[in-house]
């Protein structure tokens, strides 16, 4: 594993490299969403299933074009998805196009944010476009809210790091449904 900075990341990223990254709450797992053999590397590595889908994380709500379908939305709930962004906000919105099953696993929506993480925003940027983001643990364990937490045996497989701190969160990001407001984890 090797320490990467925003010049660098891209192509690790590019190579279907899986990164680790701080977030709003926690350290998190990302890799680039439409490299199918790049998403199995990372859920390998963390050991959870596909079907479970995928968060997506952007620096705008333009990253996330042909990803979801914000426009199949009725027009108060897309203000109210809008309107949260930038922020800690996680919902699941109807995929789009681009949006394939190893991303959306069983569901037919994709849960996407758009983050006002400094690092994260820079991040995307430096990519150019959204990037999958899960805690950077073991499915079942707790996850790192700090670099020292990381599992080193972890830290070994992966492709990069690029180092900074979390947003300070008490808790990862509430996710909820974009139709209904209906909230999945608080």
């Amino acid at each position: 594993m090797r320490e990467l900075d925003l010049e660098s990341v891209a192509p690790v990223l590019q190579a279907g490299g899986v990164i680790a990254y701080p977030t709003e709450a926690v350290w998190g797992l990302g890799c680039d969403p439409s490299n199918e053999q790049a998403v199995m590397k990372l859920l390998t590595l963390k050991q959870r299933p596909v079907e479970k889908g995928m968060i997506l994380v952007a620096a705008d709500p333009t990253q996330l074009d042909g990803w979801v379908r914000l426009g199949a939305l009725a027009d108060e709930r897309r203000q109210a998805v809008l309107e949260s962004w930038p922020g800690a906000n996680t919902w699941i919105v109807p995929a789009g196009d681009r949006a394939p099953r190893w991303i959306t696993g069983e569901h037919t929506g994709i849960a996407v944010r758009v983050s006002a993480h400094p690092l994260v925003q820079a991040l995307c940027k430096a990519w150019g476009g959204p990037l999958v983001s899960t805690s950077a643990n073991l499915a079942g364990e707790s996850p790192a809210r700090q670099r020292v937490q990381l599992d080193p045996t972890l830290l070994r497989l992966l492709d990069g790091l690029l180092d900074g701190a979390t947003g300070g969160l008490a808790q990862p990001t509430r996710i909820r449904i974009a139709a209904t407001g209906q909230v999945l984890r608080d």
